[in-house]
């Protein structure tokens, strides 16, 4: 049993800013978190240690004077009512999740009707679209045709979003207004396109692959279901303690890959498992 690891996996950069950040601010004083900062258990479970709460973003009350948005992002509508209701609100709002607001706020701007291609009623994707009450969310097909007449479009993506299906809903909504203008603006982010390039280069060469990340976090499950769909033996978990060696028994190649919200050192751990699951039937077998 051979174990391969992803070239691209795990934390990225924003994630890595935003816990960092929420670590910062907890040494200072009490916190709330406005979610969960990433969909991740263990990352929530270290900064529950730290003392740190979790909260609503909908509605402005807290149990701390100081609130954080997380790395999901939240409408500008958002911020304010925090701000007026008189909390000090710090915003832990992934850079590429940012740049995805201001291509929407271009496209709107320049008289597009907005349209955001992503999981509905995914926290970044209620950011996306909070300060357009218009704006439609299309998830899959089915969407596109109860999108409003309008004579242009501005499309974008919630960052985490697999950029084949959303090159493919871009020319659904082309086919299916052939008279309206769609311009769509690509804000899948590239850590998650270097992710799913390296899951393809383990598909071709792996016939079992291991997702770690949260069962609740979108781009994990992306991974999880590309995989599934190429045909390959699939096991998504949290943390390394879930592998069970009976999964192992026939698998010859193994690759191992995880969300952008996964600590390096979970998947440290699970590689070390994974290897101590390898011995283990090797010895077996002699």
């Amino acid at each position: 049993m051979k174990i391969q690891l992803a070239e691209h996996y795990g934390l990225c950069f924003g994630v890595r800013d935003a816990i960092a950040q929420a670590e910062r601010l907890a040494s200072q004083g009490p916190l709330t978190i406005l979610g969960e900062l990433v969909h991740n258990p263990v990352v929530r479970e270290r900064l529950a240690q730290r003392g740190v709460q979790e909260g609503g973003l909908n509605h402005a009350s807290a149990p701390t004077p100081q609130v954080m948005i997380t790395a999901h992002g939240a409408s500008d509508r958002k911020r304010a009512e925090w701000r007026a209701a008189g909390f000090g609100v710090a915003d832990g709002t992934c850079p590429l999740v940012r740049h995805a607001h201001g291509q929407l706020g271009l496209l709107v701007g320049l008289g597009y009707f907005p349209v955001v291609i992503g999981k509905r009623g995914h926290v970044e994707v209620s950011g996306l679209t909070g300060d357009f009450p218009d704006a439609c969310v299309v998830e899959s097909e089915d969407d596109i045709a109860r999108l409003p007449s309008r004579e242009r479009y501005g499309v974008i993506s919630q960052t985490t979003q697999p950029l084949e299906k959303v090159q493919a809903l871009v020319a659904a909504i082309r086919a299916a207004r052939p008279a309206s203008e769609v311009r769509f603006t690509d804000t899948v982010c590239q850590p998650t396109k270097n992710r799913q390039n390296a899951l393809r280069k383990l598909i071709a060469e792996c016939d079992t692959l291991v997702v770690v990340g949260g069962r609740n976090s979108n781009n994990t499950v992306q991974l999880v279901t590309a995989a599934s769909a190429a045909g390959l033996t699939v096991f998504h978990i949290e943390r390394p303690d879930e592998l069970d060696p009976a999964w192992f028994r026939d698998a010859e190649n193994v690759g191992l890959t995880a969300g952008t919200s996964t600590l390096k050192e979970t998947v440290a751990a699970v590689f070390g498992r994974l290897e101590e699951i390898a011995a283990l039937w090797e010895h077996a077998i002699a």
